[in-house]
Parts: C-alpha cells; sequence; structure tokens
C-alpha cells in the first residue's frame, strides 16, 4: 500500500515518538507525551460573512469523513470544537467512530482551550477543531509557531492544514510541532 507523503512523515513522527519515549514509559507511565492535533473546520455551505453559523458543504462532509479515516484507529482520547456547528460537524464523523462527545470549548477563550489541552493525562491524543484565526494561536500556545500565516491567520481557502503538537511527558523537553494535510 503505497501512503501518502504527510500519513508517511505522520506515521514515523509518531513511530520515533514511542521509541523515544519506550525506555522511558517503562519506567514511568507519566512521561508519556501528549499529542494534539489543531485543524481548521471543513468546508462550509455559505460564506461566514452572510452567514454567522453555517454547516458543512458536500465537500466539508467528504473531508470530515477523511478526518475519521485519518484518525479514528489513532487513539484519540478527547475532542475538541468552538461553538460553531461547522467545528463540530467536522469532528462529528471521528466522535463517531471512536465513541467520543464533543467537547465546546468557546472560540473566544482560548486560555481555556490552552487550559484544557495542559490538563491532559500523560498518553493523550486530543483533536481541536477551530477557525483559521484561533487555530495558529493554540499551535503557539502549545507548541513552535504555525508558519505560512496570512495576518496571524490560516489562508481562508485553506482547510486541509493539520498541526500535530507533540508534548513531552519530561521535565524540560519542548514540544514540537509537525504540520500535515488531509482530505485533499
Amino acid at each position: 500500500m503505497k501512503l501518502r507523503p504527510s500519513l508517511a512523515v505522520l506515521l514515523l513522527f509518531l513511530a520515533a515518538a514511542a521509541v523515544t519515549s519506550a525506555a522511558q514509559q517503562a519506567q514511568d507511565p507519566a512521561v508519556r507525551p501528549v499529542c494534539v492535533f489543531f485543524l481548521r473546520h471543513a468546508e462550509t455551505a455559505a460564506s461566514t460573512e452572510t452567514n454567522r453559523d453555517p454547516a458543512l458543504s458536500e465537500i466539508g462532509g467528504k473531508r470530515a469523513a477523511a478526518l475519521a479515516r485519518m484518525l479514528g484507529s489513532s487513539g484519540v482520547t478527547q475532542l475538541y470544537a468552538s461553538e460553531y456547528q461547522r467545528t463540530q460537524q467536522t469532528l462529528a464523523p471521528l466522535a463517531a467512530k471512536t465513541g467520543l462527545e464533543v467537547e465546546v470549548i468557546s472560540a473566544r477563550d482560548a486560555t481555556a482551550q490552552l487550559d484544557a489541552l495542559r490538563q491532559l493525562a500523560p498518553g493523550s491524543v486530543a483533536v481541536v477543531a477551530g477557525h483559521s484565526n484561533t487555530i495558529p494561536a493554540l499551535v503557539s500556545g502549545l507548541g513552535e509557531p504555525a508558519q505560512g500565516l496570512v495576518d496571524g491567520s490560516l489562508a481562508h481557502d485553506s482547510y486541509d492544514r493539520m498541526f500535530l503538537v507533540v508534548v513531552p511527558g519530561v521535565d524540560g523537553a519542548e514540544a514540537r510541532t509537525l504540520e500535515l494535510g488531509y482530505g485533499r
């Protein structure tokens, strides 16, 4: 089976993280890293300029399904979305596949979102669906800054960018950020 480059990189990155911490985990499971996937909601059926809370379009639904296929067997433990239906609908197929409920945290409260992520148990795998103007700050708040931004936001027509932040469970170790693509 031929893997797409972004999936292959993700698998290599996760394998490297697992191998790196395997010796530490054998001694203390509390040092397992926390992995957080950040992504913008999928495509909407209407513009957010004319409709504050549009649903996903057919293409957006397909992207949400692709996300569920990609992360559905990855051990996801938490799902977070904003109060807008487009973020919740983006995570709905993944929630159905994992049996998890989507926790809603206001898009206007980055502090609450970051606090929730910083309190995750070692070994947790979270997925956060946000917005073009919220995801970069969340990525930077937990890991390394996102690159390729337009005035501090993801490009308005960019729906396929995903960021994986791995927060080591070892004091003093720095979080790492990897950018991926999905649902192309």
